[in-house]
């Protein structure tokens, strides 16, 4: 068990240059670039999370609020995930810039819901997830956390980050077009065309 935090592994990785499979092979991170701003994102595996003081402090802030759910442990960790998924792309849909949200925010939602998973084990009396089928307590969640260390998780996600702000501009503009007014001009070739049919 290291003491090394999330934040220094990830600026490590950030000045470790631009081989960035070398970087993940050496590190036990994991990268997506960030096409519309040039950045790469790193973010840790959920084995190499266990390995800091991030983690440690995570589980033991879940499981206090676990303690304090009157739901079963499984119960109240899916609300938990629930809730922060629904937080997260809310959050997302709002911002300002989407490329620039993701970047800040998606290293923290993976860890935070892999520690999750990691406090309910320990509130029922169980070992962390270490292979096999996926804990009880993701039935709900839309997302595959531990598949490829965790990197379908983190790209599915990103997309749904960036699809977040997209719809609500969508659906935000579809409003606006259903709420013009229409012009007399437009109101009078409408009538032009319904005459000459």
């Amino acid at each position: 068990m290291s003491t090394a935090s999330l934040a220094d592994l990830l600026a490590q990785a950030d000045a470790d240059g631009h081989d960035h499979s070398a970087t993940e092979k050496a590190t036990g991170l994991l990268h997506i670039h960030n096409h519309a701003t040039g950045s790469i994102i790193w973010f840790p595996t959920w084995k190499k999370f266990r390995e800091t003081q991030d983690w440690t402090d995570a589980v033991s802030n879940i499981g206090a609020d676990l303690a304090g759910a009157s739901a079963p442990a499984d119960q109240a960790g899916a609300a938990l995930l629930a809730a922060d998924l629904e937080r997260l792309l809310e959050e997302a849909s709002r911002s300002s810039d989407a490329t620039v949200f993701v970047q800040e925010n998606l290293t923290r939602h993976l860890t935070r819901a892999w520690a999750v998973g990691d406090a309910v084990a320990k509130a029922n009396g169980k070992e962390p997830f270490t292979g096999g089928s996926t804990p009880s307590v993701y039935a709900g969640y839309p997302y595959d956390v531990y598949a490829q260390d965790g990197g379908v998780f983190a790209t599915t996600l990103w997309n749904d980050i960036i699809d977040a702000r997209r719809n609500r501009a969508l659906a935000e503009e579809a409003a606006r077009k259903a709420l013009k007014p229409v012009s007399r001009k437009a109101m009078k070739n409408a009538a032009r065309k319904a005459a000459r049919r």
